[in-house]
Order: structure tokens, then C-alpha cells, then sequence
């Protein structure tokens, strides 16, 4: 179990280097309302990561045979969302932006991000391939599947970690006066991550 471990976090930080939507996310919300909203969102993202990784690491082909079938559909939903989370940033002015630090947003900013994560079938198959390169066939026993799984949740979150510590940092030495253009550079990033995942979804 310990290998299959640090596989998946192996796996897992490999995974979550890449900047998508929700790393624009984790970092505009850790400028806005604190590292611990950056981690709330990383969290969500890292489950759906771990519900994917799931689905390869035991090789659940009724699950992901339905997923892949409907990835359109589901891509549409995701890039939809991903659009009005930008066109809310963008719209919102600074001071709401800086008053959400509550319970119940702490449980949307976990969904949304979870909800972005989870609109994204063809991870199913990066994770397949990622498996298969580190000499993993999908036949692993249960103790190593949730070894893996497990890996996985602990690469992706570290990366959030780092990510969320490092836009604090530079939160600190910025200070707040840039804080406005920074949601608006944040918003356009998330808008043009929605428009690429609609049009290539239309395209294919």
C-alpha cells in the first residue's frame, strides 16, 4: 500500500500543477477572503479528483463508459459555470467581494470549485494514462486502490496548499490597493477558461 501511496501522490502533484480554472478560483478567493478559502476550494477540486481517481484506480467501466458517453453534455454545464463564475467577478464590486468569509459561502466556494472538477470526464482518462505510466493496470487490490486514491487527495491538496500560501504572500507585499484590478485580471482569466472549454466542446 505504501508504494501505491506515494504514486498517487506522485499522481496527484502532477495533476494539480497545472493552472486551470480552479487554480484562478483558489487564488482569487485566497486574495479576497483569506487562505482558508484558497484551501476550501483546492478541497473541493481534490475530492472530484479523488472520485475520478476512484473510478480508474478500480477500474469502474460502467461509471466511466456513462461519464465519457455524456462528456458533451457535461462539458457544457462545466463551461457554463465556469462562465458565470467569471461574469460574477466581474460584475460584483470590490466591497462584496470581501464579505463572504462565512459558513455558508465556505460550503460554495467547496462546491463550485467541486462542481467545476466534476464537469471534467476526460480526467477519467488522464488519470488512466497517468496509472498506466507509473505501472498501474487498474486490477489493483482494495488496500492499494485506496492507497492510490488516497495519494491522489494528498498530491492535488499539497499543490493548493502551496498555492494558496504563495498568493498570501503576495497579497502581503501587494497590499490591498490592487486588490480591484486583481478580481478583474481573475475574472477575464476564468472567462477565457470558460469560452475555451465551450468552443472546444462545440468544435469536437
Amino acid at each position: 500500500m505504501g508504494s501505491f501511496l506515494i504514486k498517487g501522490i506522485l499522481i496527484g502533484l502532477l495533476f494539480g500543477m497545472p493552472v486551470g480554472a480552479v487554480g484562478a478560483m483558489t487564488a482569487q478567493r485566497t486574495m479576497n477572503y483569506g487562505v482558508k478559502a484558497g484551501l476550501l476550494t483546492g478541497l473541493g477540486s481534490s475530492v472530484a479528483d479523488c472520485l475520478y481517481a476512484c473510478i480508474g484506480a478500480f477500474g469502474l467501466t460502467l461509471i466511466s463508459d456513462f461519464l465519457l458517453a455524456y462528456k458533451s453534455v457535461i462539458n457544457l454545464v462545466g463551461g457554463c459555470l465556469i462562465l458565470a463564475m467569471s461574469m460574477r467577478i466581474l460584475e460584483a464590486k470590490s466591497g462584496q467581494l470581501q464579505n463572504k468569509s462565512d459558513t455558508a459561502g465556505g460550503i460554495r466556494m467547496f462546491a463550485s470549485s467541486f462542481a467545476v472538477g466534476i464537469t471534467n470526464p476526460a480526467a477519467i482518462l488522464s488519470f488512466l494514462f497517468a496509472f498506466s505510466w507509473f505501472g498501474i493496470n487498474g486490477q489493483t487490490g482494495f488496500a492499494q486502490g485506496i492507497g492510490l486514491v488516497l495519494g491522489v487527495f494528498i498530491g492535488t491538496y499539497i499543490w493548493w496548499g502551496v498555492l494558496s500560501g504563495a498568493v498570501t504572500l503576495l497579497k502581503k507585499k501587494a497590499g490591498n490597493t490592487r486588490l480591484p484590478l486583481m478580481n478583474r485580471v481573475f475574472g477575464v482569466i476564468l472567462f477565457l477558461f470558460g469560452a475555451v472549454v465551450l468552443v472546444r466542446n462545440f468544435v469536437n
